[in-house]
């Protein structure tokens, strides 16, 4: 089937999106807003309030009194989140490498303990062609490739001083690497001591539990670095929440009905984590902020939030 679409001009799209029902109070602001956002872009927050089932409905709206500037409350209402959960990733992000290069090469006694292929367990991962290699092998390329597309200045004083060995130490090689990889990383590494206190210093139970959340803040953190909606999605990770934390979390009855694989799951584990990095954050504050001002169509529902789930542990400190 061919790609027949023609693209259309902004006065097109409003008129386009008014015969579906969308109201529109001032057409020159709506005008200027499609000029710096894109018609595509905003399609992610008018979708679901349309009917996208029934090719004969064209996409009208099914909720009436919808007005543009509904919309673009929503839309700069995520906009909002993501910079607040991209500033709470970064501390967390900075926090799991130094907890990782410090006990592994206090630990280890080795300054490139992060090449020893005895560190990490075995496993075999499948290439597009469906080929099967040493996931070790695949961590290694993606590490040095990051390291090659480095531009600070502690990485070309290394190479330009050191070739012996192939990489920089731990402490400059980690430093570099993107959540999504050293997520991988702690996931590969074999089960040992220093993997369950790193685990524990940030007060879980397991690494079982603190690799899956490092999974899940990853794929967060890639929405916000992209600028995806971050609202309503369904996360590919759902995320496993204890009741045996260290530190105040989510009672046990009130875990079984959270939905792991919405927002409100992951906005908990990155609170939680941020507590124990920084005690007295003002996270909690922030987010209230940003919520009250979501406006009309703002649903908590549809980001996994529960009822009273100010009054949980994890959101009452």
């Amino acid at each position: 089937m061919n790609y027949q679409k023609k693209p259309l001009p902004i006065l097109e799209q409003i008129d386009k999106l008014q015969s579906r029902g969308l109201i529109f109070d001032d057409k020159i602001v709506a005008n200027n807003y499609l000029s710096n956002i894109s018609y595509y872009r905003l399609r992610a927050y008018t979708y679901p309030f349309q009917n996208n089932k029934d090719e004969t409905a064209d996409h009208q709206f099914i909720i009436d009194n919808i007005h543009f500037s509904d919309i673009i409350d929503l839309y700069c209402f995520d906009r909002r989140l993501r910079s607040l959960m991209f500033n709470a990733i970064e501390k967390i992000e900075i926090a799991v490498r130094t907890k990782i290069v410090q006990i592994y090469s206090e630990s280890t006694n080795d300054s490139h303990w992060f090449v020893n292929p005895l560190l990490y367990r075995e496993k075999f991962v499948k290439t597009k062609g469906g080929e099967e290699i040493d996931a070790f092998d695949v961590l290694m390329k993606d590490i040095k490739s990051e390291i090659n597309r480095s531009n600070e200045d502690f990485i070309k004083h290394y190479f330009s001083k050191y070739d012996n060995p192939e990489l920089p130490p731990a402490w400059m090689t980690l430093e570099v690497l993107s959540l999504g990889t050293l997520s991988r990383m702690y996931d590969l590494l074999q089960k040992s001591h220093e993997k369950t206190e790193i685990a524990k210093e940030f007060g879980l139970p397991n690494d079982f539990i603190f690799t899956n959340w490092l999974h899940a803040i990853a794929v967060l953190r890639n929405c916000c670095a992209h600028h995806s909606r971050i609202w309503n999605r369904r996360y590919i990770v759902n995320v496993i929440l204890p009741y045996n934390t260290k530190y105040p979390f989510i009672d046990k009855k009130t875990i079984k009905i959270i939905r792991s694989n919405k927002l409100f799951a992951l906005l908990c584990c990155v609170k939680y984590l941020s507590d124990v990095i920084s005690p007295g954050n003002d996270l909690k504050k922030n987010l209230m902020l940003i919520m009250n001002k979501g406006g009309k169509l703002l649903s908590y529902k549809e980001m996994g939030f529960c009822l009273d789930w100010k009054e949980l542990p994890v959101w009452s400190i």
